[in-house]
């Protein structure tokens, strides 16, 4: 019973590391994505230009310049995940 109720513990912190690692991992890219779109959507209210690659293709370079600058380090904070995830289920 008792190591029910570790296991149980150990899974849960488990997955909040995931939950973390996962937020931390998609900031770089979502939040720069975010700002380009606020600053389209606000030039296409000033100019009433409604050009669907207007939004798209700015987004696309913000996604592409964001996985250039950071995606060593989300690689890097995903792989000490991976590896912490192993050693935690080697330990269940």
């Amino acid at each position: 019973m008792g190591g029910d109720i570790v296991t149980t513990d150990l899974a849960l912190q488990l997955f909040a590391e995931m939950l973390f690692t996962a937020l931390l991992i998609t900031a770089p890219i979502l939040i720069p994505v975010m700002i380009v779109g606020l600053a389209i959507s606000v030039l296409q209210v000033v100019t009433q230009v409604q050009e669907m690659t207007l939004t798209f293709v700015p987004k696309i370079v913000a996604v592409f310049i964001a996985i250039v600058v950071f995606g060593p380090w989300m690689l890097r904070k995903l792989l000490a995940f991976c590896a912490a995830a192993i050693v935690q289920a080697g330990s269940l």
